[in-house]
Parts: structure tokens; sequence; C-alpha cells
């Protein structure tokens, strides 16, 4: 079992090597400048490499840099073998990374809750206090109300 530091780095080298072949190496149209190479995770025996990647565009763009990566991955492997110079190549598994469809996700829930905010800030802008600014007791009520408490006390 190989060290974090190495598998670290072997995942560094395979992202550097895979975005640059997939950048000047590869001819295919379906990749071309809509694929990112986001993150690289390699397991602890250096045996499996998975590659997240983004798409721009949309789902049919998606859907054919998936293939596009699939039919490139020996040509991949290739040049990642040559590159980290390891007794074993690691295979490399790609999967879409979800990070951006996250991000989209919570940009639209933080946009409702600003809206939200901006309604009851408009609501509340000519409204009053129910019992006048400052509805706390303070010490000159509390005698008026005693006063109060002992003139309804004689009168029964």
């Amino acid at each position: 079992m190989a060290d974090n530091a190495r598998a670290k780095r072997l995942a560094d080298l395979i992202r550097e090597v895979v975005a640059q072949k997939l950048q000047r190496g590869i001819k295919d149209p379906r990749l071309g400048t809509h694929v990112t190479i986001t993150d690289t995770r390699v397991t602890g025996d250096l045996r499996e490499a998975t590659v997240f990647y983004t798409v721009y565009g949309d789902d049919e763009d998606r859907a054919a840099a998936a293939a596009g990566l699939e039919s490139a991955k020996g040509v991949l492997r290739s040049a990642v073998g040559a590159a980290a110079g390891v007794k074993f190549t690691p295979s490399l598994t790609f999967v879409a990374d979800a990070l951006p469809d996250n991000a989209r996700a919570i940009e639209d829930l933080l946009d409702k809750a600003r809206m939200s905010d901006e309604k009851v800030r408009e609501v509340s802008a000519g409204a009053e206090f129910a019992g006048g600014a400052d509805p706390y007791r303070k010490p000159e009520d509390e005698s008026a109300d005693d006063a109060d408490e002992t003139d309804g006390d004689a009168r029964a």
C-alpha cells in the first residue's frame, strides 16, 4: 500500500496529463474545449484512478463528452503510464462532476431567499410596533400600575 502523499502526487500528475492530452493530443470533436478536468482521485494501491470532469453545454454535449472520454480512455491511460513511470498504470474511470449542478441549485435557493427577504422588507416598511416602540415596562410604570391596583382593591 502506498502512502497518501504518493497517491496525491500521482492524482495531480494524472489530472495534468489528462487535461493536456485532451487539449492537445485528442482530435475527437466531442471533447474539444468543452471538457474541463476538475479533480482526480487515486486508490491507496495506485491501481485505479477516478477522473472528475465538467462539460460546458447542455445534456447532449454531456452525453457526447462522456462517450468521447470512454473511447479515448486507452490513449489517455497510455499517456498517463508514459508520464508517471509507475509499475502499474492506473485504470481510468471518468465521472461527471456534480459540483456545478449543486452550486447552481444553491444559487437558485439563495436567490429565492433574497426575494423572500425583499418581500418581507417591503411589507414591514410602513408597519408600526404592536405595543409601541418600547414594549417593556419601566420602573416608573410599575409604581403607576401599583397605584391602580390599590384603588381597585379599595372599591371592592
